[in-house]
């Protein structure tokens, strides 16, 4: 997403213009996955390549647009739904609708775990609602020795109103793992995944309502700017995060059998 390659910039009105164009168009995406109300999509890339640009698209009967934003935005909670994340974390804010933040998450055993450094913008635009994100390096924040810092080129949400208290979720991504991954890895991802990660943000925002009474209900301070308490950034403290200045690790002679019983869990 950065322009140019080396400047790190807060998306635009154009940017997110861009990322919804992409969530909704069908050319040039590939159907790889089509099964109970959830549809996957992989983009051009050839598919033993590991940075595949994946979409995918779920329909959330009963739960509202602004439910499902407040869901995606709410790290307290994301602790109770998500449980492939390890940690996540607001390192800081650049404006009101701007923060950077890490996340590491899980993954399937005998793959060695991944983390981001994100700049993450998001904006609600009438029916719509829109999150993205794209990797950056902080001073403070460097690779840690226990995991694989890998690098978000994009990603991110659109959440569209669907008629009364239903709304349909897009999920865009374009991740470099880092690391030369076997190739069902990379099947694995949209096939099994992907699908399963999207039904679980739907289920987190049926029971979000119910939970959100209980755990400081007016807080939101994505909606109201004024509750965020967050350390200003600045974007000078920041710069593009580039894959090929990490660590690359060869873990295509990994077997799927190898996986771990986690990773079949429901």
């Amino acid at each position: 997403m950065s322009r140019g390659g080396e400047m790190v910039y807060i998306p635009d009105d154009s940017d997110f213009s861009s990322f919804r164009d992409q969530c909704e168009s069908l050319e040039g995406w590939h159907c790889r996955y089509n099964k109970a109300g959830v549809t996957v999509w992989s983009q051009g890339q050839e598919e033993s390549c590991t940075v595949q640009k994946i979409k995918t698209r779920i329909s959330c009967k009963d739960v509202p647009a602004e439910t499902l934003y407040d869901v995606l935005h709410d790290t307290r909670y994301r602790k109770k739904w998500d449980s492939n994340m390890i940690e996540t974390y607001d390192i800081g804010r650049l404006t009101v609708n701007a923060d950077v933040g890490y996340y590491s998450w899980k993954c399937p055993s005998p793959l060695k775990n991944r983390d981001f450094v994100t700049l993450r913008s998001w904006l609600p635009l009438g029916n719509d609602y829109m999150i993205i994100n794209y990797s950056v390096k902080h001073p403070k924040f460097p690779p840690r020795k226990d995991f694989v810092r890998a690098v978000s080129l994009q990603t991110g949400y659109l959440i569209k109103a669907n008629g009364d208290g239903a709304c349909v979720l897009y999920y865009l991504t374009q991740v470099d793992p880092r690391g030369s991954l076997p190739k069902w890895v990379v099947n694995r991802v949209s096939q099994f995944v992907a699908p399963k990660a999207m039904k679980k943000i739907y289920k987190a925002g049926l029971k979000y309502p119910e939970w959100k009474r209980r755990h400081d209900p007016e807080y939101k301070p994505w909606v109201y700017p004024e509750q965020n308490t967050l350390p200003s950034v600045s974007l000078a403290e920041l710069s593009v995060q580039h894959a090929d200045s990490l660590e690359n690790i060869d873990e295509t002679g990994l077997s799927e059998e190898h996986l771990s019983a986690s990773d079949h869990e429901a």
